[in-house]
């Protein structure tokens, strides 16, 4: 071969080598087939109408998307494993928790080793009787890659010999299912497509759970009879109205069977005698439109968080035998200042959680002599709360007890359990997690900023970063959000974002409107036609953290999951410059074309209701998908899942990508094994984080 030649084949390949890999890169491009939508109308051509939840050509889309991901970040296939192993080196191998006691048992769970999920144990009468394994998780989940239980706290028949267990294996419905506890045999009563709620009542026979309807929404409940087929179950009640969602459960006092129908506005309860399952439920107070009330029972009388004639919630009390409102007289007041959201009753005092100021109190409430005093936490941003279980109660099992279990936690404390006594202040430490690997907290430190809002409202910023660090605008920064029914964002330790703050991220949290963080008001203010101040919130935090000197636009990243994420298509779409990256998990980005649907129908409380004009115009103005335009945007990872709204996603990448006028990465990632809570295995999960740390730290300049 001559020179000439060989030069030749050498040019030929470089350009080979240099091409190839791009070609092997190029992003997946969707069919676009042209839809009308006309609304109000109002006309809109959508050409990725055709991803349907289900279509098939859709689930090989995003393969494809996927595999792209796997193309641009194999570059960081390192980092993403040394990300990982430094998370699951954060995690303990056996992890006990903190024993609760209930009706002649301690009860506690264990993770063993490398095990993704837990072991329920209990033991009989004192903590050094020999434990017993009343359910494995691990066997129960093995063989599948999606493995989802219903409750935290497992549900035991009053007997003590039956435990009801609900778990779902595909990202759909649950399955109920009844073990018998004295020979570890599982019963034959097994009922397919339930929603995961379900309680004992006292006769040990009978059980009551809630279903779904065609839509997704829980519409029933039924009452079972074991020994049964679930075809024979009856339905006890139904639910019409598709805004409320249903929730069946026991009084912490086990006399009633409780459900309760909500929605973002409404909220009504039904009850039962628990020792007559085969009875009529009676409703507590009539359903009156914008009336909230949850209901505590205690001896004669039920206590009651309503917000009835008081925005920020205060507690009632009525007799058990007289439930209508006009019975209800004032234990503690409303206070503007202060939002009440649970109500933890003893027989001598209450707990209340509350909201104050951004933060979490703990108030202490003497029934005897009406004096109150709040438990003392010493750091300026944190997150404390008696321990919750579904929402309902918690592991506060003794109405008798005078010491208060509660669990606290900061941005830099791990959580730990402890235990109040109520009547003299006394504390002690059940359970503190620390953190393997070396993690020491007087490594780092925290703080409470606030921006100024567009209207002049102080939003909250909450931050976390390694000592030492230097406000000269060039720190690259995660700021994170949620924002949305009236909900927060609790301010406590994560184990994997020390991978972030160890590589010089700050890491900071909005308190955007749309949360309740500063009272209802707080929500109100952020949802329905106000639903932009949730956005401006979070571009006034961010530009805020950049004026203070904690960041730039070229190290400025951005983060929000759920209604989070629909905040990060906002964002994207109003102040794409403001951001280096862009991360939104599980988001429902096609939010108007959704919202059609009839399963989201309990939505239109918070978002608004499309078929009304002026709700329509309003959310057109915003939904993300609706939105895109030929301009520059951020680099952005999109990570859904394929039980969760994928679709959307899929045709907002499919948009942004044939409109964005940058060549940033543009990433769609599906987990093929998750729904809208990622995966459930407690390491599996840290995988798709390690993603996307290594996303976020790769745009910041960080290899290592």
């Amino acid at each position: 071969m001559t020179n000439q030649k060989i030069l030749s084949f050498l040019f030929i390949l470089t350009i080979a080598q240099t091409i190839i890999p791009v070609l092997a890169q190029q992003a997946p491009v969707a069919d676009k087939v042209k839809k009308e939508l006309v609304h109000h109308g109002h006309k809109r051509i959508d050409y990725y109408n055709w991803m349907t939840e289900g279509n098939p050509k859709v689930i090989e889309h995003l393969k494809e998307e996927n595999e792209y991901v796997k193309q641009i970040l194999k570059p960081t296939e390192k980092l993403q494993e040394k990300l990982y192993n430094e998370m699951v080196g954060r995690v303990y191998k056996t992890k006990i928790s903190a024993p609760y006691w209930d009706n002649g048992y301690f009860y506690f769970t264990r993770y063993d080793k490398e095990k993704d999920y837990p072991m329920y144990l209990r033991k009989e009468d004192v903590l050094k009787a020999e434990e017993e394994v009343i359910l494995d998780v691990n066997e129960l989940a093995a063989g599948h890659s999606y493995f989802n239980m219903s409750n935290f706290l497992l549900n035991i028949s009053p007997d003590n010999n039956l435990m009801a267990v609900a778990f779902d294996t595909v990202g759909d419905w649950y399955t109920l299912k009844i073990k018998d506890l004295s020979t570890g045999e599982w019963l034959e009563d097994e009922i397919p497509n339930t929603t995961g709620d379900h309680v004992w009542a006292n006769d040990n026979k009978t059980v009551f759970y809630s279903v779904p309807d065609s839509a997704g929404m829980s519409t029933k409940v039924k009452r079972h009879h074991l020994g049964e087929s679930y075809l024979k179950d009856t339905v006890v009640f139904h639910e019409k109205d598709h805004r409320f969602d249903l929730f069946v459960f026991k009084s912490k006092s086990k006399k009633y069977i409780v459900i309760r129908s909500l929605s973002t506005l409404t909220i009504d309860n039904l009850i039962l005698n628990a020792d007559d399952p085969s009875g009529e439920f009676k409703v507590f107070q009539p359903r009156e439109e914008g009336l909230e009330y949850y209901i505590r029972h205690f001896e004669d009388k039920f206590y009651i968080r309503t917000n009835y004639n008081a925005a920020n919630f205060r507690v009632m009390a009525t007799p058990e035998d007289k439930t209508g409102k006009e019975n209800w007289k004032e234990v503690i007041p409303h206070r503007p200042e202060v939002l009440i959201y649970k109500v933890e009753v003893f027989k001598d005092f209450l707990a209340i959680d509350e909201m104050i100021n951004g933060l979490t109190e703990i108030e202490i409430f003497n029934l005897k002599n009406s004096e109150s005093n709040y438990i003392a936490f010493e750091e300026d941003v944190y997150s404390a709360g008696v321990q919750k279980r579904m929402g309902y109660f918690s592991t506060n099992f003794d109405f008798e007890s005078e010491w208060l279990r509660y669990d606290y936690s900061s941005l830099t404390t791990p959580r730990g359990i402890y235990e109040y006594h109520m009547p003299t202040g006394e504390r002690k430490t059940l359970n503190k997690s620390e953190i393997p690997g070396g993690y020491d907290p007087s490594d780092y430190e925290s703080k409470r900023l606030y921006a100024d809002a567009a209207d002049g409202k102080k939003v909250p910023i909450s931050l976390v970063y390694k000592k030492g660090l230097i406000l000269n605008g060039k720190n690259p920064l995660l700021l994170d959000a949620y924002g949305a029914y009236g909900g927060w964002e609790n301010v406590s330790i994560s184990s994997k974002r020390i991978c972030l703050l160890d590589r010089g991220f700050v890491f900071a949290i909005a308190h955007v409107r749309g949360g309740a963080e500063l009272g209802r008001k707080w929500y109100e203010e952020g949802k329905l036609l106000n639903k932009k101040n949730t956005f401006t919130d979070f571009i006034a935090c961010a530009e805020h953290l950049i004026n203070e000197g904690y960041t730039n636009p070229q190290k400025l990243f951005a983060q929000g999951g759920s209604m989070g994420g629909l905040l990060m298509g906002a964002v994207a779409n109003m102040q794409p410059n403001l951001f280096k990256g862009i991360i939104a998990q599980v988001p429902v980005p096609d939010l108007l074309s959704s919202l059609f649907e009839e399963s989201m129908i309990y939505e239109y409380d918070e978002l608004g209701n499309p078929n009304k004009k002026e709700h329509y115009d309003y959310i057109l103005s915003y939904s993300p998908y609706d939105n895109v335009a030929a301009k520059e945007y951020p680099a952005m990872l999109i990570v859904t899942g394929i039980y969760d709204y994928y679709w959307t996603a899929a045709k907002w990448a499919s948009k942004l990508r044939e409109l964005k006028t940058d060549d940033k990465p543009l990433l769609l990632y599906t987990n093929m094994a998750a729904g809208h809570t990622g995966s459930t295995g407690r390491l599996e999960k840290y995988k798709q984080t390690a993603m996307e740390y290594a996303f976020l730290l790769n745009l910041a300049g960080v290899t290592e």
